[in-house]
């Protein structure tokens, strides 16, 4: 019964579906990508099996937590699992490949699917994503899409890609759009989910072929690149996008519609810049956004504040090429994507 990861991608694996036995408050941190949550320990029963097993009585413990699995199986098995015919084939994991995935693995295996649990549980795929991560180098062939706050980066990566180039949306997969006004409605993913997303992502990109992806500082929100990653963007070649700041403007009005939607979010957005400008510049922000002028608002968020900050980011890197883009339409960042993708020689 027990599987062995050796090495990443688990997608060429034979199974049919991956479940994910742990805890929700486990599963939430991180977990193999595609996986369901089916725990049979809810977050409170994990808590009063643990607390027993060190505090009581190690049997009592088993023992109790063996009802808990054995009442939670049968709720998968007659719920989320209901309509799986004599056919399937699940790998199914815990922490450390103990007894929560053993337990559940035995009961369906009794009913005659063909089950495998993974060796070492989570532990085991967690070591195979550090090691590519922060052990080996990447052996894919980057190349970083650069430009001043407003020239469409994360929008041309989406034309890239449609256009048939490959493409890490870094800021997608840590659910952040990388400034001061970047954060986004749902929360963003834990260090290690992030790097999941990561390698998955990496993983079904084809290592022969050049890979575009937003040139970023080390951390988007409060998630960081992790070294392989980052060592590579370091030596990456880059193509620069330029705009005129209107442009610019008008475009984050576009990108940005929940700040524009939202007055009391914006200003604090723009109070979250108070420990870089001065009073009156501040207070000049939030008339602009006051009376609706969020494309000047934009614009001089460009002049003021961010490309200043920006101005020798990135300044030692192999450079490309240079796009110069005219007004953000969509033909433009069409015209852009066949261009960037010419110049990496796709």
């Amino acid at each position: 019964m027990p599987h062995i990861l050796t090495a990443l991608p688990l997608t060429g694996l034979p199974f049919d579906e991956i479940i994910d036995v742990r805890a929700p408050a486990e599963f939430a941190e991180d977990h193999i990508p595609g996986a369901v949550n089916l725990p049979v320990l809810s977050d409170a029963e994990r808590a009063r099996v643990g607390t027993l097993y060190v505090r009581e009585d190690r049997f009592l413990a088993r023992k109790v937590g063996a009802a808990l699995v054995a009442r939670n199986a049968a709720l998968h098995i007659e719920g989320p699992l209901a309509d799986r015919d004599g056919g399937w084939r699940p790998l199914v994991y815990c922490w450390r490949g103990g007894q929560r995935s053993n337990s559940f693995a035995t009961i369906l295996s009794q009913i005659g699917w063909r089950v495998d649990v993974v060796e070492g549980g989570y532990r085991s795929y967690r070591r195979l994503v550090a090691a590519r991560l922060y052990e080996d180098a990447l052996p894919h062939r980057l190349i970083l899409i650069d430009g001043g706050t407003g020239t469409g980066k994360t929008e041309l990566l989406h034309v890239i890609r449609r256009a048939g180039g490959q493409v890490v949306d870094l800021e997608g997969l840590a659910n952040h759009r990388g400034s001061n006004f970047g954060g986004l409605a749902d929360p963003q993913p834990s260090q290690k989910m992030f790097e999941s997303r990561l390698v998955h992502a990496l993983d079904r990109l084809d290592d022969r072929q050049p890979i575009f992806l937003e040139a970023e500082s080390n951390a988007i929100g409060r998630v960081r690149l992790p070294p392989a990653l980052w060592s590579a963007m370091a030596t990456a070649e880059v193509i620069r996008l330029q705009a005129p700041a209107a442009a610019r403007g008008r475009f984050l009005t576009t990108t940005y519609p929940d700040l524009t939607a939202d007055p009391d979010l914006l200003a604090r957005r723009i109070d979250s810049l108070r420990p870089y400008h001065a009073r009156d510049v501040i207070d000049e922000w939030h008339a602009l956004a006051r009376g609706g002028q969020h494309a000047e608002l934009a614009a001089d968020l460009i002049a003021r504040h961010y490309d200043p900050r920006y101005r020798n980011h990135g300044k030692d890197r192999t450079e490309l090429g240079r796009i110069e883009l005219r007004d953000m339409s969509p033909a433009d960042l069409a015209r852009a994507a066949d261009r960037a993708i010419a110049m990496a020689g796709g």
